[in-house]
């Protein structure tokens, strides 16, 4: 229904949600728009998981989960069934809620990630999970006596709503486009006409070079934050930059081998930006920035070179990309209504050459009800289909990255940190921008 979009969520006029029922009764999907198409269409995921010092059962997380659907009324749409800003009635509190008992709690929270298919195979079921490890001694040494994880389609979730349900924090989407920006004409003819022949040649070259599927796997790890800040402050870069450099550094690989390039590494980055336009998508608030990093064997020339690029890019563009990829994601919602065949299952194993996908959410700082008793570290992350992934969650004491990727790229992430003990001992001179990029900060 072209009338709508997923700001018809709960809290709205009745008017509004007795239409926005009558859609779904048709489509589980009628409200969600392109960008959120293309995630369900792609069985894309999200999780959030931490330890705790409570002593979950089935009750306590039925009760968690009608504080998140208050919180973020968007759980309610996707499903067959579903009755959009309605609580959940109780056999589906207990349909998507499970709690088991461990002896203990090593191996968590990697244990337990996994692209989370299982959310897809009841089409009468929410669209996301919410699960409980419960030690059986009571709390260890470190004082967690549970493990718990919330598990979603990409297309209800992002990472700011994560950040902000983690401070138990109004976590509802209304329009998040700025229809009174309407970007220059031809801006906008020239994204429409990128993303459509970005749409078909990508359905082209998925079907014809998508590589066969390759074995997955999922890694965490937690740095302390003070770290990161001390030594961006040293080299002369931001945080974020040293994080991307760090995790692309060491994942391609040292010497003549590189596990991703030997020349240019071609990463995709995600951004919050404010400077709406009537070009966004109406339900996501994040931006995507596409980005080359020349490989260097040199970390700190590496990582001086990121921070250029990085600033560069921001400086110059950063609605092209996104105005492309969301005409991509337009264009093949309705070629799927035409020919709903399309695009194939190739398809979503071809990435375009993007070697990484680099994602940074805000910051994770537990508040309130909905995590009282969690304890830092705190792990989120994402899986996309062929898309390696590093999602880099802060909280208030640590920053971990979430690794969703090839299993031949996660026998590097332990180089990670012996990267980052090896650049703190050395002594390293000032960094010297090059001229356009001075003027550009």
């Amino acid at each position: 229904m072209k009338s709508f979009s997923s700001s018809s969520f709960a809290g709205q006029h009745s008017d509004a949600m007795v239409l926005a029922r009558a859609a779904v009764a048709r489509n589980p999907q009628a409200l969600f728009t392109d960008f959120q198409w293309f995630l369900y269409e792609g069985r894309d995921t999200v999780f959030f998981t931490a330890f705790s010092t409570n002593h979950y059962d089935k009750d306590g997380l039925g009760n968690m989960v009608a504080e998140m659907v208050a919180l973020a009324p968007q759980l309610t749409h996707g499903f067959v069934g579903a009755q959009p800003g309605q609580p959940f009635p109780k056999h589906l509190l207990d349909a998507i809620t499970s709690v088991e008992m461990v002896d203990d709690l090593d191996g968590y929270p990697d244990k337990w990630l996994s692209k989370s298919e299982d959310i897809f195979e009841r089409k009468d079921l929410p669209l996301f999970r919410v699960m409980a490890a419960v030690r059986r001694g009571g709390p260890d040494e470190q004082g967690r006596a549970s493990v718990i994880q919330v598990r979603s389609s990409h297309a209800l979730l992002e990472g700011s709503d994560s950040a902000l349900l983690t401070r138990s924090a109004t976590a509802g989407h209304g329009v998040q486009s700025d229809k009174k920006n309407r970007l220059p004409l031809g801006d906008r003819l020239k994204g429409a006409l990128r993303g459509y022949s970005f749409a078909f040649m990508s359905i082209l070259f998925g079907t014809i070079l998508a590589p066969k599927e390759q074995p997955w796997g999922f890694k965490t790890l937690a740095i302390e934050r003070h770290r990161l800040r001390q030594l961006a402050n040293k080299l002369g870069v931001r945080q974020r930059s040293l994080m991307f450099a760090l995790v692309t550094h060491a994942l391609n690989g040292k010497g003549e081998e590189k596990l991703m390039s030997k020349t240019v590494i071609g990463a995709a980055y995600t951004m919050l930006d404010t400077k709406r336009n009537s070009s966004d998508d109406d339900f996501f608030r994040v931006r995507a920035l596409a980005a080359k990093f020349a490989v260097m064997d040199d970390f700190v020339d590496y990582v001086r070179m990121v921070d250029d690029t990085v600033a560069g890019i921001e400086q110059k563009d950063i609605t092209s990309f996104q105005m492309m990829i969301n005409s991509m994601f337009t264009s093949l919602r309705k070629l799927n209504r035409i020919a709903p065949f399309l695009p194939g299952k190739r398809f979503w194993r071809f990435n375009g050459g993007t070697h990484i996908v680099l994602t940074l959410v805000p910051p994770h700082r537990t508040y309130g009800p909905m995590t009282h008793g969690m304890i830092e570290p705190i792990y989120c992350g994402a899986w996309h289909s062929a898309a390696n992934i590093c999602t880099f969650c802060p909280g208030r004491e640590y920053v971990t990255l979430n690794f969703s990727m090839e299993q031949r790229h996660l026998v590097n992430v332990d180089k990670i940190v012996a990267l980052l003990d090896e650049v703190e001992a050395r002594d390293v001179g000032p960094h010297t921008m090059t001229p356009s990029v001075e003027r550009l900060r």
